[in-house]
């Protein structure tokens, strides 16, 4: 498992009216942080050969963020079969876990932008267990 830490600091715009994190919000972390990731992972040649889209997020909201915390997103992939790949975060705030979620991936072609085979190599990029 090849986790990473993605770290910001949260700004009024993404407050709500109770001035705590908009939920959405922690959705757009989150895919910042699954961004991240993929670039430190591979070089521009496997970028360029594989999009990433998203078929399903699940995501528990355990307490919530303020104004000026610093959050760290940690992530990393738990499966990569097929075309899906699910990949897990958790976000936390001074050490307090504040949220838990998973995305199920989909890759595609770049050019089709019809489901691809995730490959071996892409795989052992991933860090996914078991490859």
């Amino acid at each position: 498992m090849k986790s990473y830490k993605y770290t910001l600091t949260v700004q009024e715009e993404d407050l709500d009216e109770l001035l705590h994190v908009n939920n959405v919000v922690y959705l757009k972390y989150l895919q910042e942080a699954a961004i991240a990731h993929w670039n430190t992972l591979a070089t521009e040649e496997i970028r360029d050969s594989i999009r990433w889209i998203v078929r399903k997020h699940e995501i528990e909201y355990l307490s919530s963020a303020g104004l000026g915390d610093n959050l760290e997103i940690t992530t990393w992939v738990n499966t990569a079969e097929g075309v899906s790949s699910e990949r897990a975060y958790e976000i936390r705030n001074g050490g307090k876990l504040l949220v838990k979620a998973r995305t199920l991936w989909i890759s595609v072609d770049p050019s089709s932008l019809k489901p691809k085979r995730i490959s071996e190599e892409i795989k052992d990029i991933l860090g996914v267990p078991g490859t």
